[in-house]
């Protein structure tokens, strides 16, 4: 993915300057983007990352008028329409991001610590992501007023990525039918924890899984691994076990897709003494 690929997806940008500009407006994008993702986090290092870089944006770019200052950087930035900077920015970023067979899409909501303003009654800042572990990229982020939310997010956040192919997880929050629907519709495989929201079906699932447990999973296809950590004082020792989810489980035929359950068994070794 080359520079030429950033000033396609953003040339269809509508430039919020009235007067006829010194800088071009895909130059300023262009710019501060290779900037930002080459560890830049204002507008002074945007510019001063830029400086140094004419040469090589003169090859893809119109660079006769030189870098703008710092200030100029954030006045154009401050006019931009941030829902249609949003959509280039994305449409950018999938190109970016193939999805390939069995890649994982990360789905989780995080609550920004100190952004809330009880003097003018805002609360915290809630925001569900979609986040490529792969590559580390974030693919999308919507905003949403509090934790219960995200429900009604995640639906969102998933028309916005090409999930095809994928294996997307999501925590019990989003442990829901029809988001397990939306995954398999399109094509993607899902990892969903499950939890007391889901009631009948965790039962369900725990109550499955002890009746194997006592013969050692030998009456069901399990498959397990099993990883082994140490540090700061500890061992911990993971066994993880995954098995056909069978039939018989209350609600099945309501999760679309559903293949196989699993659990995961955690011993911890501290100061000779052990749990799990």
């Amino acid at each position: 993915m080359s520079v030429v690929d950033i000033t396609s997806h953003f040339e269809s940008r509508t430039d919020p300057r009235t007067k006829e500009p010194t800088y071009p407006l895909i130059n300023i994008v262009t710019m501060a983007l290779c900037a930002v993702v080459c560890g830049a986090d204002d507008y002074v290092a945007i510019a001063r990352w830029a400086n140094t870089k004419i040469d090589w944006l003169s090859k893809f770019l119109d660079m006769s008028e030189g870098v703008p200052s710092h200030d100029r950087f954030n006045a154009i930035f401050r006019q931009l329409k941030p829902d249609e900077f949003e959509q280039c920015l994305l449409s950018w970023i999938t190109a970016l991001h193939e999805v390939s067979e069995g890649q994982i899409i990360a789905i989780d909501g995080k609550t920004l610590r100190r952004s809330h303003d009880r003097r003018k009654g805002l609360g915290a800042l809630h925001s569900v992501s979609v986040w490529a572990s792969d590559f580390g990229l974030s693919l999308a982020q919507v905003a949403t007023d509090e934790k219960s939310n995200e429900i009604t997010a995640i639906p969102e956040l998933l028309k916005l990525v090409d999930i095809q192919g994928a294996i997307i997880t999501i925590d019990a929050m989003g442990t829901q039918t029809a988001i397990a629907k939306q995954i398999i519709d399109g094509e993607g495989d899902y990892v969903l924890a499950l939890k007391g929201n889901q009631e009948t079906l965790h039962r369900g699932v725990i109550d499955y899984i002890d009746e194997q447990f006592e013969t050692d999973f030998a009456g069901t296809a399990a498959r397990q691994h099993v990883t082994t950590e140490k540090g700061h004082g500890r061992e911990e020792t993971r066994v993880y076990t995954q098995m056909p989810a069978p039939k018989n489980l209350p609600g099945f035929s309501r999760w679309a897709g559903l293949e196989t359950i699993g659990v995961v068994f955690l011993t911890c070794l501290r100061n000779g003494k052990q749990t799990t």
